[in-house]
């Protein structure tokens, strides 16, 4: 494998697990965002259903830090491996 396509490789996972990262991010402050909104409704107006909000961010934060440690694992693990090829 030339050193091009080692760089091309280690740049594209690098990009490709930062989207992902970034994605889940997004969900979990989205899920987070939903449930204090939530949670102040509540206590302010009858609002939604605060307790599920809640237990709904706590599992989609939950997820994206089990797919964040996994995924870079993955990716310690993927740069390991073209860098022994070197």
């Amino acid at each position: 494998m030339s050193e091009k396509t080692k760089k091309f490789k280690l740049q594209s996972i690098d990009t490709f697990s930062t989207l992902i990262l970034s994605a889940f991010s997004l969900v979990a402050a989205l899920a987070w965002n939903e449930a204090i909104k939530s949670l102040i409704g509540q206590f302010l107006s009858a609002g939604d259903d605060w307790i599920g909000m809640v237990i709904y961010a706590i599992i989609v934060t939950i997820l994206a830090v089990i797919v964040i440690l996994a995924m870079n694992a993955q990716v310690a693990k993927l740069k390991a491996g073209l860098e022994d090829d070197e």
